[in-house]
């Protein structure tokens, strides 16, 4: 018996699943939730200013998005 649930070829992530995410140049504008996440069960899109300080929080869940790009850079 098998269990298909109706998967596409395309992963996603589970929006708010964890609690830190690393992001790169790539990804913005960063916004929460990401593209790549399901969006059905979780909050509102906000977009999030992540480029001067290299680190984000969602206000609304709390997600922690860091800047991999931003990791050892020096000022």
């Amino acid at each position: 018996m098998s269990n298909q649930t109706g998967t596409t070829a395309t992963k996603t992530l589970q929006a708010n699943a964890v609690s830190r995410y690393e992001v790169t140049t790539a990804d913005l504008p960063l916004h929460c939730p990401m593209d790549n996440m399901s969006q059905w069960d979780s909050h509102p899109r906000v977009f999030l200013p992540i480029e001067a300080s290299g680190e984000a929080r969602c206000p609304y869940c709390g997600a922690l998005y860091i800047l991999k790009d931003k990791i050892g850079e020096a000022s």
